[in-house]
């Protein structure tokens, strides 16, 4: 499917990404199959069958009841896209800018802690497969791999960190030094997760890696947290559970920031990378972006960390909506990011269509990564890619400039009449 000789086909300022279709449609000619299934809950499926219990509880779970996680995928729902017809997409474009960063679409890898409970290789796979298709690249401070490791596999692929801020001040300046002398050009702080939400799995089966002295590579790789353990008297070689806890203890501390410690972290990135962005991620309330807006913030990533932390908490989606309509699709001056329950190229478009700027997905390819390595990772992102390509080729769309709040038909909010739960 799609002619590779089209004339448009090299005239695109972007990879003809649709052309993974057929790729994959020629395979069995030349004696190959697709990888794998890239529908969500197929993928879901097969991941289970390949991570160990703890791997998947955690890779899977949400905060209490799921509901949170459930009206992220409702919310998707209410919004339809109405394809325009008999529009003139063969030079379409899936080209967008971040961060002055000129990037080949809207899609970025979102943070995702501890990647060695889903493969041995962490997120060194990940960071190479985004850095190959150009797309923005955002490394947690909870990783589970040296932040310069991860830097050398992404390459020149635009990156960002995203900070789980210490109560140790000089810990964080050590971590941010570490990142931008990295190329890591924006600081992401997430703003949510003083400690993990209440996991009903996580908890029943004592499923904490950093326990088990699996996956703090990131801090015991940083030289003022190799100071903190010698103060403590630990060795890292000989007592990984005590090395794992004291990092991640220090990561998610249980003991919340406020508002008043945003400009000296703001400042001390900046003067750190030269003015570079500083962003807030996991703003839910049009309250908080308005803070964040006053106090000269660059950007902001509307999520409510996929239903992880809150339980009965507001869809992400709907957040984004209140916040667009108090603050304008220009965000104020601020740029705005979406993440949270994001599953295919519609749930993309819709997101923009609402007033998102750029959108971060995880749960995806953390699939694609436990299924299958780096190989997973890419099927599944060029995937991605494919579909919102072959998106805007049957759907009317020329440019990720034209994707606005007309293209969508909106429903009221009734998600207590959905009779089914959303697997996804």
């Amino acid at each position: 499917m799609s002619d590779p000789k089209a004339p448009g086909v090299t005239q695109r300022d972007t990879q003809p990404w649709g052309l993974y279709q057929r790729d994959n449609f020629w395979k069995p000619n030349t004696g190959e199959v697709p990888l794998f299934n890239t529908e969500p809950g197929k993928l879901e499926e097969l991941a289970k069958a390949k991570l160990t219990e703890g791997g998947w509880y955690y890779a899977s779970s949400n905060a209490g009841l799921s509901h949170t996680h459930q009206v992220n995928r409702q919310s998707f729902y209410r919004h339809r896209i109405i394809p325009q017809q008999l529009v003139d997409t063969n030079l379409r474009s899936t080209r967008t800018t971040i961060f002055g960063h000129d990037v080949p679409a809207p899609i970025g890898f979102a943070p995702v802690g501890i990647n060695k409970i889903y493969n041995p290789a962490g997120e060194i796979p990940v960071a190479k497969v985004a850095g190959e298709l150009g797309l923005p690249y955002c490394l947690s401070t909870a990783g589970s791999s040296p932040i310069e490791d991860v830097a050398a596999a992404n390459g020149k692929g635009p990156r960002f960190f995203q900070l789980y801020m210490p109560h140790d001040d000089e810990l964080t300046m050590s971590l941010l030094k570490r990142a931008w002398e990295s190329g890591f050009d924006a600081c992401i702080l997430t703003t949510d997760t003083w400690q993990l939400g209440w996991r009903h799995d996580d908890v029943a089966t004592g499923n904490y890696a950093f326990y088990r002295g699996i996956g703090a590579d990131l801090g015991l790789t940083d030289p003022v947290f190799q100071k903190r353990l010698k103060e403590a008297g630990i060795d890292p070689t000989n007592d990984k559970e005590k090395a794992g806890a004291l990092w991640i203890d220090n990561v998610w501390h249980g003991r919340a920031w406020s508002w008043e410690k945003i400009p000296w972290l703001m400042k001390t990135w900046k003067k750190i990378s030269g003015g570079r962005p500083f962003c807030i991620k996991g703003i839910q309330s049009v309250g908080d972006a308005r803070k964040a807006q006053s106090l000269g913030v660059d950007g902001i990533v509307v999520s409510n960390h996929a239903g992880r932390q809150v339980d009965g908490a507001i869809a992400s989606l709907d957040a984004l909506e209140n916040i667009v309509n108090a603050l304008g699709r220009d965000g104020g001056g601020m740029y705005i990011m979406y993440d949270s329950g994001i599953r295919g190229a519609a749930d993309i478009v819709k997101a923009l269509a609402i007033g998102a700027k750029f959108c971060f997905v995880g749960r995806l390819w953390i699939w694609g990564l436990s299924i299958m390595g780096e190989p997973g990772v890419r099927h599944v992102m060029r995937g991605l890619l494919a579909d919102l390509d072959i998106l805007m080729c049957v759907g009317g769309i020329q440019k990720i400039g034209d994707i606005s709040k007309d293209l969508l038909e909106s429903y009221p909010k009734g998600y207590n009449l959905m009779a089914e739960k959303s697997k996804l």
